[in-house]
């Protein structure tokens, strides 16, 4: 479990990631030593791709150690908060809360839940110089480790070492720590999913840079300016900095196409069938000498309202072209509908009135890179926790409606579909209050969340200190808990108002000693199991391997022994087992009379098994010959 991932980790390099990737989708292109050939993987493209010469890169100090970050998985655990976990109001819940490094929980997440997630919001640091944003990083090396695992000179080795064992607030800092995180985001989207990213204007120059890089520039969507106050303040250069930002990426474009086609053009309904073009969309630039057979005017059939292109524009196609559109009723012109809300009213923008005299409406919603005034500012995010707490034990909070705007515009209403929202820098919750107050409304979205939020340390003396709160992951739960019972009590909704709580845990040196120094032949780990716990150990394989953080385990019962059934595995963690008694035998027989048992995979926690027990159970398993093939994974 860990050992293992200790020695793999001593052998990542930073291209380790990217590689895998094409070893599994372009086998062809490596030859008989494993080395990748350029020139094979050129040939493949050379037909119908555009490769560019020269160009443009992306490049600070830490961006091959990023990458490096991002190719070594992560040693901590799973501790389920069995007790949390166990009442009712949680025990079934499909929400999750995280408390860990949210870098440890992406690497977690990701092997469960890749392209699963439909909306990542994020309010990272922002590198102010005041916000607390300094660069430490856990991992040791040393400089000549870094000349060798990320092919630099001894120079900027010593710098990367410094930047990350000394602490650091740079620019180069930041993106280091950002770019890991935000791969295993792109990862953890769907395909037709998309993260918003809150930033000031420190950082925000170069985080485009970097999303271009870590996304695809052709995958921007818009940067969103969010006003957060009204009131002027004193800063340099007499500029009052009343504007953050919220940065959106799509996974692909098929989050445009959700949203209203990709050219953002095309209206498509059973009155409109087809590409149709509205009326204006329809100009080009183009003088009426150059495309004389395209000026003229379009009248609208049922109004007779004329419509002519400007002097600087003719339309796109002839008179004989519009004639045929006109024909096919392809034409949407002024008053058919309503385009500034075609879908649906967001956050109620909209009064009541209005949104009956929008009639049928189609597609989904357009955005606007202007918020509308009730997604709020500043004010509004601390009224709303306030609210819950009545003390100050949180600053800056973003709004709920800020947040349940950008998430209403990005996924569909389907409650018996449910739709992943992340937010890994979670902070207060506002994320998890937002997907509840969506999910209660009469129509409800289905919504789950999934929040991670690091076990920091309140500040001294500070109000949260003096209301009770140890860490920022208390608060959060707290937030939770609270809106929950608000949001209950105001609408009566029967939604999930519970969570599961797991936190990331680090190794500690003396278990990792003894998980170095086992062997199956001198000693049993019943000592080492005892240091994580089953239930951890549990909650760790089935994540790992893909069934996520609430997964439905089953105990197996085995003779005198029991394993645990989750999905198509078999987890055997306990030591105990008999192998010349009953135990093997059931077994055995579990797996020759019962064909619909669906493990066809066995995981034994290594430490909790001799030698002769791993050789009877491989043996005996590997003797059954009616079914397919069963793996024996024994982990470490």
């Amino acid at each position: 479990m860990v050992r293992d991932i200790l020695n793999s980790n001593d052998e990542a390099r930073a291209a380790d990631r990217i590689l895998a990737l094409l070893r599994r989708d372009f086998p062809q292109c490596f030859n008989a030593e494993g080395k990748f050939d350029m020139a094979a993987f050129g040939e493949l493209l050379s037909d119908s791709v555009d490769i560019v010469k020269e160009g443009s890169g992306f490049n600070f100090l830490g961006k091959n150690y990023a990458s490096l970050l991002s190719a070594m998985d992560t040693t901590t655990v799973v501790v389920p908060d069995t007790e949390h976990n166990s009442r009712e109001e949680n025990a079934e819940s499909g929400n999750v809360y995280i408390s860990g490094d949210n870098l440890d929980a992406l690497k977690l997440l990701v092997k469960s839940y890749a392209g699963q997630v439909k909306c990542i919001y994020i309010d990272p640091p922002y590198n102010t110089g005041t916000d607390g944003f300094v660069y430490n990083d856990k991992f040791t090396f040393t400089a000549e480790e870094l000349e060798e695992r990320l092919d630099v000179g001894a120079e900027q080795a010593e710098r990367i070492l410094a930047m990350t064992t000394r602490g650091a607030a740079s620019h180069s800092a930041w993106l280091t720590f950002m770019m890991p995180r935000l791969i295993y985001a792109r990862d953890l989207l769907s395909d037709d999913g998309v993260i918003f990213i809150s930033i000031d204007d420190n950082e925000q120059a170069n985080l485009k840079l970097l999303c271009d890089h870590v996304f695809g520039e052709e995958n921007f969507v818009a940067t969103f300016p969010w006003r957060k106050r009204t009131a002027k303040s004193d800063v340099p250069f007499g500029v009052s900095q009343d504007y953050e930002w919220v940065m959106a990426y799509a996974r692909t474009d098929k989050f445009m196409a959700g949203i209203d086609g990709k050219e953002r053009k095309y209206y498509e309904t059973k009155d409109f069938p087809g590409r149709p073009w509205r009326v204006h969309d329809l100009t080009k630039q183009t003088t009426a000498r150059e495309r004389p057979n395209s000026n003229f005017t379009i009248v609208n059939p049922k109004t007779g309202e004329e419509f002519s292109a400007n002097p600087q524009s003719v339309w796109r196609i002839t008179k004989n072209g519009i004639a045929q559109y006109m024909d096919e009723h392809r034409i949407v012109f002024p008053g058919d509908y309503d385009f500034l809300r075609i879908s649906k009213p967001v956050m109620r923008y909209w009064k009541e009135d209005d949104i009956k005299k929008a009639g049928e409406r189609f597609g989904q919603y357009t955005l606007s890179t202007h918020f509308p005034g009730t997604a709020g500012m500043s004010q509004d995010g601390t009224k709303d926790f306030d609210e819950l707490f009545h003390a100050k034990v949180f600053g800056y909070p973003k709004p709920v409606n800020l947040i349940k705007y950008l998430i209403d515009a990005s996924v569909t209403k389907d409650a018996d579909k449910p739709q992943i929202v992340l937010d890994f820098f979670s902070g207060s919750a506002t994320t998890a209050q937002a997907v509840m107050e969506l999910n209660s409304q009469d129509d409800g979205y289905g919504l789950r969340y999934i929040l991670v939020q690091l076990q920091e340390s309140v500040k001294e003396g500070s109000d949260a200190e003096h209301e009770g709160y140890k860490t920022i992951d208390e608060i959060g739960m707290e937030r939770i808990r609270r809106a929950a019972a608000k949001i209950k009590e105001e609408t009566g909704a029967d939604i999930d108002y519970g969570f599961r709580h797991y936190i990331l845990r680090e190794t500690d040196d003396n278990t990792l000693d003894r998980l170095e120094s086992f062997t199956t032949e001198l000693e049993f780990g019943d000592d080492i199991l005892e240091a994580f716990g089953r239930e951890t150990v549990l909650a760790t394989y089935a994540v790992r391997d893909g069934y996520g953080l609430t997964p439905a385990i089953e105990p197996v019962r085995l003779g005198n022994y029991t394993a645990y059934l989750c999905g198509r595995h078999l987890y055997m963690i306990d030591p105990g087992f008999d192998p010349e008694g009953d135990d093997l035998t059931e077994l055995v027989d579990t797996y020759n009379k019962d064909h619909s048992f669906t493990a066809d995979t066995v995981v034994m926690f290594g430490y909790s098994f001799s030698f002769s027990q791993t050789d009877a159970i491989r043996k005996n398993l590997g003797a059954i010959t009616d079914r397919s093939r069963i793996n024996i994974d024994i982990r470490y």
